[in-house]
């Protein structure tokens, strides 16, 4: 298999025909990972695809690699999300396709908004490091309580709950258009890692 015969573009509305699957494969990658996610439904991965709003990987006329964004407090901040690939297309370098025209995608809609990313994944966060996010406090993050609402399907949230949606095990990363870091300045994700697993123990020992 080579990536060269996979198309990663944004997605059309026919591709929403996809959505249960997709679903399907982030919630059994989480589990495989053995960490949190939160869930979403097929409805609403759906209007993510039929709004303009996701990139999609196809291999022919099969759906192998997925991820989203969503607008918050106004446009003002763009969410990356979702990213997935199919277990029996991954170590191609499909996953940075896939991240680089979401990010992408979430310039050409939203040129002034910050993006940002909370995930547990070392694998996104190395990829949002190299396109020049760095790690943030939560509150650093939208204040959009719909936003938060979101991670109410994953199995940590109750920590987010506990900590006043000032930190969890998740990472969270920011890129700021109008602040780019140089290559050279950009985060080592390992260190990253390190830190939320920190926070793991600490919620262990509580």
């Amino acid at each position: 298999m080579d990536i060269k015969d996979i198309s990663v573009i944004f997605a059309e509305p026919d591709h929403a025909v996809h959505a249960q699957y997709i679903v399907d494969l982030i919630y059994e990658s989480a589990l495989q990972r053995g960490t949190g996610i939160a869930k979403r439904s097929p409805e609403y991965i759906a209007k993510k695809i039929t709004g303009g709003k996701a990139v999609v990987a196809m291999h022919g006329d099969r759906l192998v690699g997925f991820s989203y964004i969503e607008s918050w407090a106004h446009g003002d901040f763009v969410a990356t999300s979702g990213l997935i690939v199919d277990p029996e297309y991954r170590h191609l370098g499909l996953a940075a396709a896939i991240k680089e025209k979401t990010f992408q995608l979430a310039r050409l809609r939203f040129p002034y908004a910050k993006l940002f990313s909370i995930t547990t994944s070392l694998p996104v966060m190395k990829l949002n490091s190299r396109m020049g996010y760095k790690p943030v406090t939560f509150s650093e993050l939208t204040d959009d309580d719909e936003f938060w609402k979101g991670c109410q399907g994953c199995c940590n949230y109750d920590i987010l709950q506990r900590n006043n949606r000032r930190m969890c095990l998740c990472t969270g990363m920011l890129y700021d258009p109008e602040t780019p870091l140089p290559p050279n300045k950009r985060s080592n994700p390992y260190m990253m890692l390190m830190r939320s697993a920190i926070k793991k123990i600490f919620h262990l020992k509580r």
